[in-house]
């Protein structure tokens, strides 16, 4: 592995918890003269990020947020002097089994890569460009690569374990993770979902669960502890009250929630579930929204549209995505990551919260739509779900370029969507974390175009005639 001009201590893990570090000394509230000061000494990417991130409307909230996250990178890098084993998870596995065990710690790939694109210079080009240099094919997915690339250098953390949660949803991620276990010799634990939604689909799933449940307990050393268990599902179930509570009060017009909390909220699924620092998370986003919701002021500046994306969002750019967005008043209500639908668990029994648990899984964004026996119903059902709960009068897919699973049923979605609902989608093509495919610019004008010449005046012929 030498055809990298990167030095030692150079991971993108490492870079990160440094930023992170500083972050962390940072006061409960920045006033603006002091938030202008710590733009002037970041680097221009992590002062574009952190000038969305900490801005007053939401500063609350995104404080907390950064402090979740934080402890999470703590964990894992300490995860080895207290005892510890890092277990590295994909996006669509729910982390709370991982985060029930004394002697495990769940990092997730796509969290790692986001905050390596969010908050350091450069974002993940050099991790990209390493995996590309060792031979693997551009069309891999930038999410899990850019991360995984910089496992490979060899100067990131070692995780102890992998667990692949996207076998029979998304081959890309779990060949990406199947090729990292094999080239860095880490145990692989694979959770396969069959195409059978059936209840025999599920009884086969549930079983796979519970053998890597076992594998969990042989690799941390200890068992399972129902009390541990009954700790994470309590926390959980708050999680998931407060997780429809900001649903709900994106129903209102104009949407209270401002979009980049759509992130907030599935880092907090992703990452910290069942844990006191998603909770604290959730709560704040959840209390800038009524504020917002309670404001005038804020009512008054209403919104030109409300636009859903239907697979990913673009990631790269806070400023020039969340905040143009919010600025020309479109409302950004979210994208696919959010479909995943968590119940409460019933915490009668250890095999009650386990099912609960295999059923989330099962449920879980991306193993849900794409691992359906029908990947474009089941996809189709739940965009129309969020568009028909948000009343959302445009929708937009992102077309991220590793996706061809979507790519394959784009035309069938858009068509059904608009069939069924009346709402126009846009088609856009672009790396959701990487700029160099298609630039920010050239997203914001197609959206701008769309909003104006299609979905406002849509908006309007529907209106002129309904009077």
């Amino acid at each position: 592995m030498e055809n990298t001009k990167m030095l030692p201590n150079e991971g993108l893990f490492d870079r990160v918890y440094g930023l992170f570090e500083i972050l962390k000394k940072l006061p409960p509230q920045l006033s603006e003269d002091e938030l202008e000061g710590l733009l002037k000494v970041l680097p221009p990417d992590s002062a574009n990020s952190m000038q969305a991130l900490l801005k007053p409307s939401i500063q609350q909230a995104s404080l907390t947020f950064l402090s979740m996250l934080t402890t999470a990178l703590e964990e894992t890098r300490n995860a080895k002097k207290n005892g510890k084993k890092v277990i590295l998870v994909p996006f669509n596995f729910p982390p709370e089994i991982v985060h029930a065990f004394d002697n495990l710690a769940p990092i997730t790939t796509e969290v790692l890569t986001t905050l390596g694109v969010v908050a350091l210079e450069g974002q993940g080009e050099r991790y990209w460009e390493y995996a590309m240099g060792l031979g693997l094919p551009d069309h891999l997915c930038s999410a899990n690569t850019i991360d995984l690339g910089s496992t490979l250098t060899g100067i990131d953390f070692d995780p102890d374990a992998i667990i692949s949660g996207c076998v029979g949803s998304c081959d890309v991620n779990s060949k990406t993770h199947e090729f990292v276990s094999a080239l860095l010799g880490l145990p692989q634990i694979p959770l396969e979902k069959p195409t059978d939604d059936t209840a025999r689909g599920f009884e086969f799933f549930k079983k796979n669960y519970y053998k890597m449940i076992s594998q969990l307990e042989k690799l941390a050393g200890e068992e399972l502890k129902e009390e541990n268990l009954r700790v994470v599902a309590e926390k959980a179930n708050r999680c998931t009250e407060l997780y429809y509570d900001i649903w709900e009060m994106k129903k209102q017009v104009p949407c209270p929630v401002p979009g980049i909390f759509s992130l907030f909220v599935c880092a907090s699924r992703f990452s910290m579930w069942g844990r006191d620092e998603a909770i604290r998370t959730l709560e704040d986003c959840l209390q800038v929204a009524i504020r917002n919701y309670e404001s005038e002021e804020y009512r008054d500046r209403g919104e030109v549209a409300r636009v859903v994306w239907i697979y990913l969002s673009y990631y790269f750019d806070f400023v020039n995505f969340y905040d143009w967005m919010e600025n020309k008043r479109i409302s950004n209500m979210g994208d696919a990551l959010q479909l995943a639908f968590p119940e409460p668990l019933d915490l009668s029994t250890r095999e009650s919260i386990l099912d609960g648990m295999i059923k989330s899984a099962w449920n879980n964004v991306m193993t849900r739509q794409m691992g359906a026996y029908s990947m474009s119903a089941q996809w189709v059902e739940d965009i129309i779900h969020v568009i028909k709960e948000f009343d959302v009068n445009g929708a937009i897919y992102c077309g991220h370029h590793s996706c061809k699973q979507t790519w394959s049923i784009f035309s069938i979605a858009r068509s059904e969507v608009l069939k069924r609902t009346g709402v126009p989608t846009l088609g856009l093509q672009g790396d959701s974390w990487m700029k160099n495919m298609t630039p920010i610019g050239v997203i914001q004008e197609e959206i701008e175009q769309f909003v104006n010449n299609v979905v406002i005046k849509k908006r309007g012929r529907r209106r002129r005639k309904k009077s």
